[in-house]
């Protein structure tokens, strides 16, 4: 990560977001809440902002949200000069076919120091051709469509957001955005300013960009059966018991073999999966809430060792316990 400057004497960035009929507004105000905040915790330091945020349609006209608000841009898109950052939010409206836009990213989205998407605001970059050859994440709904007509684009639909070199970051769904937003601030201004604005925001510091947009619950099904979906509750109620196939299936009164295949069918990933992921939760939110030791809470987790947990979270959020601790709690 940079260094952070000194906020004082910073050069100001121009921050351009792109308006579009039927977008996400909270890919949109997300973002400026956290830039906003930013600028506010540097009143004392700075007379002007550092961060100059616009926004722009083309031809400066009004376009409605997906929820109907009604926004007026600042500026036309054609009149603007290039920024430091362009942000491109997502919605209904970035799938719909719009080629003057389509046309205007692809002229003026590499001149940009840095090109941002949020959620499926990916779609406009990949179709104006901005995304050849690079590694983006969208909305988890969105991937595969967006990868099955962009095959020149490797969509990758498990970070929250992904930084590809310094000109490229793309994030997933709606509040993504805002974790991407935390990280850039990050790097400009230090961790405290980010935390600072994260704790107005009422949101983490920050998630990790490779932090699956998955929770166990919200990757898998509800098991159709009242049994399969007992044992998702006794997992999640009790990530310490035993929770090897074996025992999960005779609580649903299912052979192991049976109960292996059933659950997959239902839930729509194995087991072992599900109870990797439960696991791997439950340790987080006891090292962000609680100031338990990393092997009180690896216990606690139904890790065997705390090398055990520190693998876990190591492969899948690239931090380790004492990391993520220093982080979020």
């Amino acid at each position: 990560m940079p260094v952070p400057g000194q906020p004082g004497t910073m050069a100001p960035r121009s921050v351009l977001f792109v308006l579009f009929d039927d977008l996400q507004s909270l890919d949109l105000t997300g973002p400026m809440e956290v830039f906003t905040g930013a600028n506010l915790c540097l009143r004392s330091q700075r007379e002007e902002p550092l961060y100059e945020l616009r926004t722009a349609s083309l031809g400066g006209a009004p376009v409605r949200s997906s929820s109907g608000l009604r926004i007026t841009p600042d500026a036309d898109l054609t009149d603007e000069p290039t920024p430091d950052i362009l942000i491109v939010p997502g919605g209904h409206g970035a799938h719909s076919d719009n080629p003057a836009l389509v046309e205007w990213l692809r002229d003026n989205g590499r001149k940009a120091g840095l090109l941002v998407s949020v959620c499926s605001g990916a779609y406009l970059l990949a179709e104006a051709g901005l995304l050849d050859g690079r590694r983006v994440t969208t909305h988890w709904d969105y991937a595969d469509r967006l990868a099955a007509r962009h095959p020149e684009v490797t969509v990758d639909a498990e970070p929250i957001f992904i930084r590809d070199g310094d000109d490229l970051a793309t994030s997933a769904g709606v509040t993504a955005g805002i974790d991407l937003a935390l990280d850039l601030v990050e790097r400009d201004l230090g961790h405290q300013v980010a935390l600072t604005i994260a704790r107005h925001l009422v949101v983490f510091l920050r998630r990790p960009g490779n932090q699956s947009q998955f929770s166990a619950q919200l990757a898998a099904q509800i098991a159709h059966r009242e049994p399969l979906r007992d044992v998702q509750r006794w997992i999640a109620e009790r990530p310490d018991a035993d929770l090897s196939v074996e025992a999960l299936a005779k609580r649903a009164h299912l052979s192991p073999r049976q109960f292996a295949r059933s659950f997959t069918a239902e839930v729509g990933m194995t087991p072992g999966r599900y109870v990797d992921l439960t696991r791997l939760e439950a340790a987080r939110r006891r090292l962000e809430d609680t100031r338990d030791g990393i092997a009180a809470t690896a216990k606690a987790c139904g890790y065997g060792t705390p090398e055990a947990m520190r693998r876990a979270f190591v492969r899948v959020l690239d931090l380790s316990p004492a990391e993520y601790r220093r982080r979020y709690s």
